[in-house]
């Protein structure tokens, strides 16, 4: 059930061709080869200029497809390597793929089906945990191969990369108990936001290193609207489109541009809105560059206090300077972001409203990927990733704001 593609021990051999340049081994449960991009993209990229990266992707099978994994794309790509703009990825696509059944009386059952996927790891992943340095673990189900990687290369460094609390994202406890047993054993652990810091309590091992910005393509831009006034949203993590049926039916002078938003965003429908497939990251700058303001529709029941510091979506609008409506415990005290109540329509009028009344503002830009990846791999060479005290964090999220 949980074994690998047969092919897996061919592209083995053949990917050992370049086994004397490896260097950095992520795992994690993206796929560098996604349209949608995520932290873990931007570090690995990062990475490749400093030596030779291997990304291999963790829990996707059939289950993936319940969810709408942003992977499906890459379904027939699976369990092979492939070289896509000079990183080496494997996507491991098992017939299941154990998760959180939420059910004590299912525990056992939970717990053999977790077994049974860490005794099928591919030989692969074996030989790619022998040949690396340094190995980066994405909160998640990564965090269970840590006896694992000890056992077959106990001289490379782990460091793990906190992109959510793990109670967050809803995973096993199967998945927090290794966290919890073996946080200490791990090299580093890199936190987004000093909110995440109750994960890791008394750890010194623990460095702040915010999420960074990518900088504008160095293109000209084309502007893809014809409605006068735009407002735009990019991405379906906790999409809630209640968010635009209100707003859609408030401002039917403005056009409401949905871009990659899953599942949720199909049901969405009026004159006013209009839902697009993903599409590729450069693409959509064009899309900031022009728009009105921009929306984060996160669910309020799964907005935590750090998403206001870890939003991608949020830093990009950010950056171009874009107006932002998104659920008041996202807003964290930021410039530039308008908050609402998503159970509360009035709120969510008020919000749109007075991000599009506002306008554009002066953008910000905080650290390249380039200095948070630098910061990762040598966090003590930073003085800015000693985790601060509370006068410290009120005054740096003042200057922020």
């Amino acid at each position: 059930m949980f074994g690998p593609h047969a092919g897996s021990e061919a592209m083995m051999k053949q990917n050992g061709n370049n086994a004397g340049r490896g260097s950095y081994l992520i795992l994690s449960g993206h796929d560098y080869r996604s349209r949608r991009k995520a932290n873990m993209h931007f570090i690995a990229e990062e990475l490749r200029r400093r030596g030779q990266v291997r990304f291999f992707s963790l829990g996707f099978s059939q289950l993936s497809r319940v969810k709408a994994d942003p992977r499906l794309s890459l379904w027939q790509r699976a369990n092979a390597v492939e070289r896509h703009e000079g990183v080496d990825c494997y996507l491991w696509r098992t017939a299941l793929h154990p998760v959180n059944l939420h059910a004590r009386w299912l525990y056992l059952l939970e717990q053999l089906a977790f077994n049974a996927y860490l005794s099928a790891v591919p030989r692969l992943l074996r030989q790619w945990i022998r040949e690396a340095d340094t190995i980066v673990l994405e909160s998640g189900m990564a965090i269970m191969l840590f006896d694992l990687i000890r056992a077959e290369n106990p001289a490379a460094r782990i460091i793990y990369i906190c992109s959510d609390r793990l109670d967050t994202i809803a995973v096993s406890p199967f998945v927090r108990e290794p966290l919890r047993r073996r946080q200490v054993m791990l090299d580093g652990i890199r936190v987004p936001s000093v909110a995440m810091l109750d994960e890791f309590p008394g750890n010194s091992r623990v460095f702040f290193v915010p999420h960074g910005t990518t900088g504008q393509p160095e293109r000209p831009f084309v502007n893809p609207y014809t409605a006068p006034t735009n407002v735009v949203s990019v991405g379906s993590m906790l999409f809630d489109p209640g968010v635009f049926t209100v707003a859609a039916q408030a401002f039917p002078e403005v056009h409401f541009h949905v871009i990659g938003g899953g599942k949720r965003a199909l049901s969405l429908s009026g004159a006013n809105i209009t839902v697009y497939d993903e599409m590729p990251y450069d693409q959509t700058q064009d899309y900031l560059a022009f728009a009105d303001a921009g929306v984060a529709p996160y669910r309020g029941d799964g907005v935590t206090p750090y998403l206001a510091d870890t939003s991608m979506k949020l830093m990009q609008f950010a950056q171009w300077g874009l107006p932002a409506i998104c659920p008041h415990a996202a807003v964290g005290g930021k410039r530039g972001r308008y908050g609402y109540d998503p159970a509360d329509a009035g709120s969510i009028r008020a919000a749109v409203g007075q991000a599009l009344a506002s306008g554009r503002f002066e953008p910000w830009s905080g650290l390249s990927w380039e200095g948070v990846t630098d910061r990762i791999l040598d966090p003590h060479a930073y003085p800015d990733t000693t985790i601060p005290s509370a006068g410290h964090m009120a005054a740096a999220a003042h200057a922020l704001a």
